[in-house]
């Protein structure tokens, strides 16, 4: 028997019972749309986190003070308590690794910005001029603040695009007007590009950046930094650089051998790495509670297929009586297994590739639809009828052909 026979005996079969078929089919549909969408989220939140860590400055490394040491009464010590890093170790980073090509020191506080009558809650970020390249963040309007004002800390300052919204209500352009953050005059010299939201929900548009020595001196009354934010060559090169600095810092803070570093350098690819991992795992959570509809779906194509043989036995003993094969019969209610499962897995696709579109308009999450989990999808139903519809058709084949026409 020709495949094209067998394909034309498995939908005669299948249409004589259109309801039964349809909700046959339901849980292969359900299990294949839900397999996609889940898939499509997952790798829409992926390819979101590391877009939006990329846009922070995907060969970026972050040093930060570390200890494991306690305070009094057996408190740990918070990084934002140590003052283990100097502008000095900033400088020696520029100096001497070789991998990196540029560097700011770098502290903040929080506190009020206010222009006019109008006022509001911010963070005051000190940098130097090379954070904007390290960051990749450019300016809609006016200039940056230069080496010069670093060096004289100098009253200047750039302005996020949140606190422009509200401390200037969209009226007047920012540049060139003074505002005050808490009681020390600032003057604006530029405005920065919007951001957005960062992974973890941070608006990082919320901020004003100063020089560091404006910051330190004027404001936090310090001469420590807290963060020293640097840029490698290129996102390869970002582990070789994390080796060097660790290397630099420990001959700057005079660490012997044994001794553990009392800083901690972090880059973004391991960042990127880490937020990816989480989210493959929840991914491949949801996936696999999706994939149970499947398994389900595959356990009622087995229920309906022994129905069908059931009561089709008069039947298969018909066409054994007048020469049949058993294999003709195990490849025909096979047929009708697989149709099942292909018919219902080609439904899924559609759905799960609508549902996946309508997750992002209505719900705005990001999502991103592989080719891998379409094909992975009829693949697996393919697997599916095969593997549920084999022993029906196999129990089918092994019929006696006497018993099955006195069958009633």
């Amino acid at each position: 028997m020709n495949v094209f026979n067998l394909l034309g005996l498995a939908w005669k079969a299948l249409t004589r019972n259109k309801m039964r078929s349809a909700l046959t089919m339901l849980g292969i549909i359900i299990g294949v749309g839900a397999v996609i969408t889940m898939v499509s989220i997952g790798e829409g939140s992926k390819q979101s986190i590391r877009s939006q860590l990329s846009s922070m400055g995907s060969n970026m490394i972050t040093i930060r003070p570390f200890s494991n040491s306690t305070a009094g009464g057996g408190a740990r010590v918070g990084a934002g308590g140590l003052q283990t890093l100097k502008v000095k170790d900033a400088s020696s980073i520029l100096n001497e690794v070789s991998f990196v090509t540029d560097v700011s020191p770098a502290v903040s506080t929080n506190g009020q910005a206010i222009n006019a009558s109008l006022n509001w809650p911010t963070s005051l970020q000190g940098v130097s001029p090379d954070y904007l390249t390290i960051r990749d963040w450019k300016l809609v309007s006016g200039t940056a603040f230069t080496d010069d004002d670093v060096a004289t800390a100098g009253k200047v300052c750039l302005l996020g695009q949140t606190v422009v919204d509200n401390i200037f209500n969209g009226v007047e352009s920012p540049v060139g007007k003074v505002i005050r953050f808490n009681k020390i005059p600032l003057k604006v010299m530029g405005v920065l590009e919007k951001k957005g939201e960062n992974t973890f929900g941070q608006d990082q548009d919320d901020i004003i950046l100063a020089p560091y020595t404006t910051v330190q001196k004027r404001i936090m009354a310090i001469t420590h930094i807290q963060t020293i934010y640097a840029a490698a060559v290129d996102e390869k090169s970002s582990d070789t650089a994390t080796k060097e600095i660790g290397v630099v810092l420990r001959a700057n803070h005079k660490l012997h051998f044994g001794e553990e570093d009392d800083f901690r350098v972090r880059t973004q690819a391991e960042l990127i790495s880490t937020m990816s991992s989480t989210s493959q795992l929840l991914t491949v959570l949801l996936t696999a509670i999706a994939a149970i509809s499947l398994l389900v779906g595959g356990i009622g194509i087995m229920n309906i297929m022994y129905v069908s043989v059931t009561e089709r036995t008069k039947e298969i003993g018909l066409r054994m009586a007048i020469g049949a094969r058993g294999i003709d019969i195990l490849l025909q209610f096979l047929t009708e297994a697989i149709l099942i499962s292909i018919t219902g897995g080609i439904i899924g696709v559609i759905l799960g590739i609508s549902s996946a579109k309508l997750v992002t308009v209505f719900l705005a999450w990001p999502t991103l639809i592989s080719q891998s989990s379409v094909v992975l999808s009829f693949v697996v139903c393919a697997v599916t009828g095969v593997f549920f519809g084999y022993y029906p058709a196999l129990k089918a084949s092994r019929l006696d052909p006497i018993e099955a026409l006195r069958y009633e």
